[in-house]
């Protein structure tokens, strides 16, 4: 497998995707809390998961609500069971960090789904953003709190992508 990355404009701002082949191994916003490694995003290859941007631009239109994409988000056997659970969350839909925990682990496992939600390496995709506080609140984005709401509002058909 050869790693390969691109860069793709987005209305939260250019996004990095990163790739095995075909497979989106990783999507990453500008400026994340946890940004990866550079050495782990291959070569720049302008042409490369074009099927991922595709289906990233329709999402962003409205025009999407679920991926149809090869994924590998690579994390602890842990990790990629919180992912999948996220990945079940439906569009327009939210759970709470407890209701995740709930479900793949129980209720002592809450700070865990937490800290693997944070380390999600697949955003949007891997819809992390639908995971929200017990009291209903917005806590924790790795992206940032006003692209989780940008999020969150885009898919409740609330957000406009043209402001002014």
């Amino acid at each position: 497998m050869s790693t390969v990355h691109v860069h793709h404009p987005s209305p939260l701002g250019p996004l990095t995707l990163v790739g095995d082949d075909h497979v989106l191994v990783g999507l990453h916003f500008q400026d994340r809390t946890h940004p990866p490694d550079p050495a782990d995003l291959g070569a720049h290859d302008p042409e490369s998961l074009a099927e991922a941007r595709r289906q990233l631009d329709e999402y962003f239109a409205g025009e999407r609500t679920t991926f149809d994409l090869a994924i590998d988000p690579r994390g602890t056997d842990f990790q990629r069971r919180v992912w999948e659970e996220l990945v079940a969350i439906p569009h327009g839909e939210t759970r709470s960090y407890g209701q995740v925990a709930a479900r793949v682990g129980g209720p002592s496992t809450t700070r865990a789904v937490g800290l693997a939600n944070g380390r999600n390496p697949i955003a949007v995709v891997v819809p992390c953003h639908r995971v929200i506080g017990a009291d209903g609140g917005l806590v924790g984005y790795g992206g940032g709190l006003d692209r989780k709401r940008w999020l969150l509002d885009h898919e409740s058909g609330t957000q406009s992508l043209f402001t002014g």
